[in-house]
């Protein structure tokens, strides 16, 4: 009897710690060739409890197929697929709404510059500037070497700061990349990734 009471202590105490770590992570993926990890990063983030749905940019289908990661996943065709009318949905809204967290990974030097300037012209982009700013975002970037260190980085990097205060940036690793370089700029893995997610509870 003592057995059952003590596995049943147990099991609520599981459900209750899943419930208090279980996220809404909002994942968008990009034209980056690290894109070829976003299942990876799908699992390792379902593996955490957390309910997941991603947000692809158009290229991102260049290096994995976004309908094939096993969790609901959005494009910027999903947005307006027949005339909009007063009372329908708008998708960029409700997503922002929906997500405790914000994962961009891989963020690609594209998108980067896209988010610094504020521009709206995709799903993702739209989402990024709906966002509650109280509500923390992750980043992971990913770029060749040259454009890594590229000064444009900074700048875009200290101006995302600026406009989203509970930013948190996964910085790149050095490794040999897609193109052959060796440097820095490859996206960290995706386990360094769920584990900054988990840092935002």
């Amino acid at each position: 009897m003592h057995a059952d009471r003590r596995a049943w202590t147990q099991r609520v105490v599981q459900v209750f710690l899943e419930s208090v770590h279980r996220m809404k992570v909002l994942l968008g993926i990009t034209g980056s060739v690290a894109t070829i990890k976003a299942p990876e990063l799908v699992a390792a983030l379902v593996a955490d409890g957390h309910e997941v749905q991603v947000v692809a940019t158009p290229h991102a289908w260049n290096f994995t197929q976004v309908n094939q990661l096993g969790v609901t996943c959005w494009e910027d065709d999903d947005e307006w697929k027949v005339m909009w009318q007063r009372g329908d949905p708008v998708p960029h809204i409700d997503l922002a709404d929906w997500a405790d967290v914000l994962v961009i990974a891989p963020l690609s030097a594209n998108l980067l510059a896209d988010l610094a300037l504020g521009r709206c012209d995709s799903m993702l982009t739209c989402i990024v500037r709906a966002w509650q700013r109280e509500r923390p975002i992750v980043i992971a970037p990913a770029m060749n070497t040259r454009m890594w260190e590229h000064p444009a980085t900074a700048r875009h990097l200290a101006q995302l700061h600026a406009d989203q205060p509970r930013l948190r940036v996964v910085d790149p690793v050095e490794k040999t990349l897609a193109c052959g370089t060796y440097g820095m700029g490859g996206m960290a893995d995706p386990a360094s990734i769920a584990a900054a997610v988990r840092a935002t509870r």
